[in-house]
This record gives C-alpha cells, sequence and structure tokens, in this order.
C-alpha cells in the first residue's frame, strides 16, 4: 500500500550540544540522520557568546531554567547542523528522541547519548517556521550548500 503522507522537502536546524561535543559524539550523531536520508547541507562549529545564546533562547527567558540553559549552551563548543530533505523537521525531531531522555524511544539520539534532561545532547527545530528563523540566526543563504551535482 502506498504511502499517503504529502513530500515536502525542508531544512531544519539542529545543534549538537557541549555535552555531546565533549564526548566526541559529533560523527556518530550525523550517522543517525543521514541513515535516515538526511542531508546535511551546512555545519559551523563555534564557541556561543552569552548574548548570542539568550537571543536564540528568548522564547524561554521567562522560564525557570533559562539562566541554566545560557551558562550549559556556552560552557563549550556546539556544533550547528543544517539538514534538508522529506519531511525534515519532524522526521528529524523523532531521530532526536524525547527532550527527557529517560522516555526517548531506543535508538534516538537522546536516548543513546543524553545524560540527562538538562544535558540532551541536541538541540531540533520545532516547527517549520522556527526552523527558517533559527537557520536564518546562524547561517547566511551563501553558507547553506545543495548536495545534488550538476
Amino acid at each position: 500500500m502506498a504511502s499517503t503522507r504529502t513530500q515536502s522537502i525542508e531544512q531544519t536546524l539542529t545543534i549538537i550540544k557541549p555535552d555531546a561535543v565533549a564526548q566526541n559524539m559529533i560523527g556518530n550523531i550525523i550517522e543517525y540522520f543521514e541513515r535516515e536520508g538526511l542531508s546535511l547541507v551546512a555545519a559551523k562549529m563555534t564557541h556561543l557568546k552569552e548574548s548570542d545564546a539568550e537571543r536564540f533562547y528568548a522564547i524561554h527567558k521567562e522560564r525557570a531554567f533559562f539562566r541554566e540553559l545560557v551558562e550549559f549552551m556556552t560552557s563549550g563548543p556546539v556544533l550547528i547542523l543544517v539538514f534538508q530533505g522529506d519531511n525534515a523537521v519532524v522526521r528529524v525531531r523523532e531521530i532526536m528522541g524525547a527532550t527527557d531522555p529517560a522516555k526517548a524511544a531506543p535508538g534516538t539520539i537522546r536516548a543513546d547519548f543524553a545524560t540527562s534532561i538538562d544535558r540532551n545532547a541536541i538541540h531540533g527545530s520545532d516547527s517549520l517556521k522556527t526552523a527558517k528563523s533559527e537557520i536564518e540566526f546562524f547561517f547566511t543563504p551563501q553558507e547553506i550548500f545543495s548536495r545534488t551535482q550538476g
């Protein structure tokens, strides 16, 4: 029986967080996405400045965990990635697993690499609208590359 899901090529942002970078899990995490048919179209390693982390996570500014999140995200280098593929936003979130690794499905990134809800290895855009703004926060259009030859 043919799938009724509509194909939609999308781009979405992920950030491999300081905990997973420090554990040398970058290649392992990228492999999860690539083996599911998503293409890496942009990558940038950086050490976020406090002001950048505060702006990026501004949506959480009123939440109790905001300051701790900013401190964590500036505690070491991160790898910022853009993946592209069919329904990329939803698929990346499925591959990442639940925010709380104790609740993440076996075989997901967070189940396999995260150590706690606060040190959960990876960030991923939660919607197409968020993905667009998050990608624009970190990348110019010239820094995103098609994976097709020609």
